[in-house]
């Protein structure tokens, strides 16, 4: 098996054009992610998360959508200069889709039977009587009990849970290499969100597949999560592994997103403000409004260099400054004291994006 990351991203750039200007939703973006491995990507809501999931399989409405620039390398091929039938064999085929909203993801004329059957006839040539015995052996997969029985229900039968072990079904008719999971709890109740939760790392652990969780709450991240990539109006702040992120951030938006998250004493700690405008999104780090530590370098020019940590004393015994704990942001040049703790990072990249990726992993 080649040892290349199964997906690799180089400074993506989806942008939306409207009356009111150009909406950079995705701007420079770069990341890696290994074969069998779960990345989730978070930040607040429009930072550009979904819009980058989406991009990957060019789901973007075009027009007003655009992939203005970068690559989408699927195992070895640009997604970007795919065909349309090209495209429509990739999506369901070797690249599953969960989305946010179960309730609309199924049709509701449709048994779930039919709708599952429907995603595996779409690439392999089973007869019909082979289709419904896979379409019943992926809803036991998922934990759906008497499937042989509710394949022939209609998504109103299914509770809001059971709905979304429906969706997850369909996503994996066809074994994909990589499953892409746009917030797929954020509707469900915390004890239903921990049965799903459970399920996607269960059949990670059976199909190998490789996972993109979109998610903003770092409670799932901590659940799920090998490696994060933090993302923040278009752009990537930091990436690591989920212990990185959790003990060692580096980002002060990643350190704004955790200090979100009540702790022993149960305080609070919003992060102020709100994102800028895509349209017109500020010069220099496009944190600096909201960032307690901003100054004057902060503000001024493109998206600080990349920045690779040296000194994360883990298992991996990386700490030579290239490794895969990265971050984009300029208090990091030659040595900044003003965030403690946070070990020496140095610089490998100018280009926003450039090593801001989740690659490197066992």
């Amino acid at each position: 098996m080649s040892n290349d990351p199964l997906l690799s991203i180089r400074d993506l750039r989806t942008y939306f054009h409207t009356d009111d200007g150009t909406v950079k939703a995705v701007d420079g973006v770069s990341f890696d992610i290994d074969r069998g491995e779960t990345v989730c990507i978070v930040g607040e809501s429009g930072s550009g998360k979904s819009v980058t999931s989406e991009s990957i399989t060019q789901l973007i409405p075009m027009p007003p959508g655009e992939i203005a620039g970068g690559e989408v390398i699927f195992d070895g091929t640009d997604v970007t200069t795919l065909s349309d039938d090209e495209l429509r064999d990739l999506r369901g085929g070797r690249i599953g889709h969960v989305f946010q909203n179960p309730q609309g993801a199924l049709n509701p004329v449709y048994t779930v039977g039919y709708q599952i059957r429907e995603a595996i006839d779409a690439h392999q040539d089973l007869t019909k009587r082979e289709s419904r015995q896979k379409a019943v052996s992926l809803l036991e997969s998922v934990g759906i009990p008497e499937a042989g029985n509710r394949v022939d229900d209609y998504p109103h039968e299914f509770s809001g849970g059971m709905k979304q072990r429906v969706v997850i079904a369909i996503a994996l008719a066809c074994e994909p290499d990589l499953l892409i999971a746009d917030e797929p709890t954020t509707a469900l109740d915390v004890t239903i969100e921990a049965q799903i939760l459970e399920l996607f790392r269960d059949l990670q652990a059976a199909f190998d597949t490789s996972i993109i969780f979109i998610t903003h709450d770092l409670g799932v991240v901590a659940e799920v999560a090998d490696r994060v990539v933090v993302m923040y109006a278009g752009k990537v702040m930091e990436t690591g592994t989920a212990e990185q992120i959790f003990e060692n951030p580096a980002h002060p938006y990643t350190r704004a997103l955790l200090e979100c998250l009540p702790g022993q004493s149960g305080g609070l700690e919003p992060i102020p403000g709100s994102l800028p405008s895509p349209i017109n999104p500020p010069s220099g780090c496009r944190f600096h409004p909201r960032c307690e530590y901003a100054r004057e370098a902060c503000r001024i020019g493109e998206q600080p260099p990349v920045y690779g940590f040296d000194g994360d004393d883990d298992d991996t015994g990386d700490s030579d400054g290239d490794g895969d704990h990265r971050v984009s942001c300029i208090h990091y040049e030659g040595g900044d004291d003003e965030l403690p703790d946070t070990g020496e990072f140095s610089e490998i990249g100018q280009e926003p994006g450039t090593g801001l990726h989740t690659g490197g992993g066992e």
